[in-house]
């Protein structure tokens, strides 16, 4: 479905997050991705299937860091999303909010935190990556993370513009990479589908001012059943106005 949709607002981005047994040293799945891509999508769906496929595909690409945010607003069709969170609808609106349109819809991706496409258009995501990769400072900044004890350390490059001008908050993100669901009722009544790099919880790290600067995460703050990767990203603006992703990283946690 691909209505318009207004909401209440909801309540500020809080909790813990979840990261399964990890060993000594996290490596970075890809050093310099182009692309932060996310999906806005919900089991109440119908046009939803196809664009779930697309971020799978996605998310093979190490040179994209592919995310499934599932939203809450269709619940009320039949069939309530087993992983939706009001944040994630909260941060769609936001982005409509900040480009200036009332495009809130489903299937709908947004590359690099500025251009929104149809969730299942994979040329449409394609395209849209080159256009956002032309301004100023998206995804040019280094971003890693390394685990050390019971310690997550996020490091982020300085900014190769100078500090002056260049800014954003840094955030990780606790991912399952593949979660199958069967669903019993609306739009997609009888069909399992696969989510992909869905994100189940985020936690804001800290700021960064266009300096290196590094963050420490204790592992017993970001501990959740069913979590085997994480991302952190690193993007201008703030929680309530986001703007360009300036950079990103992806990992697989053992």
């Amino acid at each position: 479905m691909t209505a318009m949709m207004v909401y209440k607002s909801v309540s500020r981005w809080s909790g813990a997050l979840c990261v399964c047994c990890i060993v000594a040293i996290i490596p970075p799945a890809h050093a310099d991705p182009r692309a932060v891509v996310e999906l806005f999508t919900s089991q109440g769906c119908s046009s939803c299937p196809p664009a779930d496929k697309v971020l799978g595909e996605l998310a093979k690409d190490p040179s994209v860091v592919a995310l499934s945010l599932p939203i809450d607003y269709w619940d009320y069709l039949g069939w309530k999303d087993t992983l939706a969170d009001a944040r994630f609808s909260a941060r769609q609106k936001a982005y409509s909010r900040m480009r200036g349109d009332r495009e809130v819809y489903t299937p709908q991706v947004v590359v690099n935190g500025s251009v929104h496409v149809i969730g299942s258009d994979w040329k449409g995501i394609e395209s849209a990556i080159g256009e956002t990769r032309k301004a100023d400072g998206v995804m040019s900044v280094p971003v890693t993370m390394t685990q050390s004890g019971k310690q997550i350390t996020i490091s982020v490059a300085a900014s190769s513009t100078g500090p002056a001008a260049m800014h954003g908050e840094v955030w990780i993100c606790s991912i399952s990479k593949a979660v199958p669901i069967s669903i019993g009722r609306g739009e997609n009544s009888g069909r399992e589908v696969t989510y992909y790099n869905v994100v189940r919880n985020l936690l804001k790290v800290g700021d960064w001012n266009g300096t290196s600067g590094s963050w420490t995460v204790p592992l017993e703050n970001i501990s959740r059943e069913g979590v085997d990767a994480a991302v952190v990203y690193v993007q201008d603006g703030n929680r309530d106005r986001p703007g360009p992703m300036l950079g990103a990283a992806f990992t697989s946690l053992h």
